[in-house]
């Protein structure tokens, strides 16, 4: 057999800056246009962000075509959106030489980021984080995509933005519960990586939950700090970076199975308490379900399953997760607040389908 060994080089930077400033959207569309002269510029957003005005305070007097998710949120983030971007695209003849600009939330950043994946096989793509949510986490570490009728991030990529702004005055439009749901994010961090950090949340919580615009600021900056250096260290999720699934397995289920009527955060959290429970039956936990549990009710965010959701529709979600080998994920786990547990090298361990399981049922 004769063989020849193709050298793809790196198709991308290999870093990208994050900027985080206060008041400072209004400021933006100069830079790209300065950073990027020769480039198109196209703006995804959503119905809810032109309504809070970011829209208008980003291009000015400008007029890009701009694309506006409507419905808002994960209803929207299926196939059909994308399609309808790279359409709307095509019709204004735009090709190699674009700039995505992702203005919104998680959904936002997801969507725009996948369409600049795949759009003329790969186009530069700007997030401009407007949510809690999308601040904390999803604006940071090249993960897009979008949900299949039957499970989250089901068609996805990971496609790097050229750079990421944030600015935290953005948050002062949220509505409480979309605000709360996005601090999870946070938390998820904290727990995984900086025990200090967490305890700053227990400590700072009146202010984080008056949207005080300095510790906003600081738990920006924590987060983006926490997330780059997990990405830093593996970009495309092989080992390490599923320590930022924390929580997530069993959230991502719940989020599903509720309809998406439960916000992502919401069904993180939901999950993070479920994650601690079987870190206790294995012999991991100490007082930690407690203290977890103690600061999410404190952000006013679910602790337990409804009711009305199927525990059997859940455990078949869970067969169904985006990670599942042989129709079983692994999970990620505590050794204590601030460290995750790792097993002969694996960041992600096992955990048997009868524990999960006596696990969700414990949830309800």
């Amino acid at each position: 057999m004769a063989r020849l060994d193709v050298k793809i080089p790196e198709v991308s930077a290999d870093s990208y800056p994050i900027f985080i400033e206060t008041g400072s959207l209004c400021g933006v569309w100069e830079r790209l246009q300065a950073d990027y002269p020769k480039l198109g510029k196209f703006v995804v957003t959503d119905a809810n962000v032109v309504a809070a005005g970011h829209l208008a305070t980003l291009i000015g007097d400008n007029t890009p075509p701009v694309y506006s998710i409507d419905p808002p949120g994960e209803i929207s983030k299926h196939i059909h959106t994308v399609i309808a971007i790279i359409e709307q695209l095509e019709k204004a003849f735009f090709g190699r030489d674009t700039l995505i600009i992702a203005l919104g939330g998680g959904t936002v950043g997801d969507i725009a980021g996948f369409a600049g994946a795949i759009f003329k096989r790969g186009v530069k793509v700007i997030q401009i984080p407007t949510t809690t949510v999308s601040q904390a986490d999803s604006s940071v570490g090249g993960k897009t995509g979008v949900d299949s009728s039957i499970s989250k991030n089901a068609f996805g990529a990971f496609w790097q933005p050229e750079a990421v702004f944030i600015d935290v005055e953005t948050l002062l439009t949220l509505d409480d519960r979309e605000y709360r749901a996005g601090l999870i994010e946070g938390v998820k961090h904290a727990l995984i990586a900086d025990n200090e950090y967490f305890e700053f949340f227990e400590q700072n919580i009146d202010a984080i939950l008056s949207r005080q615009m300095d510790v906003l600021g600081k738990i920006a900056m924590k987060n983006c700090r926490i997330k780059a250096s997990v990405v830093e260290k593996d970009p495309t999720e092989k080992n390490l970076r599923r320590i930022l699934n924390y929580g997530h397995t069993i959230g991502h289920a719940v989020e599903t199975a509720s309809g998406f009527e439960l916000l992502h955060g919401e069904c993180v959290a939901i999950g993070m308490i479920g994650a601690a429970m079987i870190e206790q039956q294995i012999g991991l936990g100490d007082d930690r379900v407690a203290r977890i549990e103690k600061i999410l009710r404190k952000l006013q965010v679910p602790v337990r399953i409804p009711a009305e959701i199927d525990k059997n529709q859940l455990i078949n979600i869970v067969k169904r997760d985006k990670k599942a080998v042989n129709q079983w994920p692994k999970f990620v786990l505590l050794e204590e607040i601030g460290k995750v547990h790792c097993k002969n090298g694996q960041w992600a361990v096992d955990v048997s389908r009868e524990m999960v399981e006596k696990t969700i049922t414990d949830l309800y």
